[in-house]
């Protein structure tokens, strides 16, 4: 069976980010252990800052890139869920986020409107392109957004 894992491509998950004391230290947790149960060979599936972020993580998981029967999405919700958000406050960032958690969970990515992902500063390049991958029910590791960023680590498969 195919194993597919999401981790969001937040910077700071990069290996300079995690000094004393590390930002996201349970979200790099999370990601980590996912992808470590993807194993050895993973193909990625990201935009370009995402493809970094892949890149870190499995590095630091002992994976590497390859054609395998594991994928590692990179994607994250939106950008906009405080004011202190990079993208700062809109409030449809919580019922767009609700509703790509409850496709994500669901492993039904039919349909999610682009439009609005992209003027919340959603990151779903990754997840778009991975849709025909993802099924099933989904595990969710972590589940957050600090920083006012909707980011969720969750795995597919068995």
């Amino acid at each position: 069976m195919t194993r597919v894992v999401l981790v969001p491509g937040v910077l700071a998950l990069l290996p300079e980010h995690a000094s004393q004391v590390d930002p996201v230290a349970d979200l790099r947790a999370a990601a980590l252990e996912a992808v470590r149960w993807l194993g050895y060979d993973v193909e990625v599936v990201a935009d370009p800052q995402g493809e970094r972020v892949a890149q870190a993580l499995l590095a630091a998981a002992g994976a590497r890139r390859g054609a395998g029967a594991s994928y590692l999405v990179v994607g994250n919700g939106s950008a906009r869920r405080s004011e202190k958000a990079p993208g700062h406050l809109d409030e449809r960032s919580f019922a767009f986020d609700d509703a790509l958690r409850a496709a994500l969970v669901a492993g039904d990515l039919g349909a999610f409107d682009r439009t609005l992902a992209e003027e919340l500063w959603a990151s779903v390049e990754g997840i778009r392109r991975a849709a025909d991958v993802i099924s099933g029910p989904a595990t969710v590791d972590y589940d957050d957004d600090p920083y006012g960023v909707q980011y969720w680590v969750m795995r597919w498969g068995s």
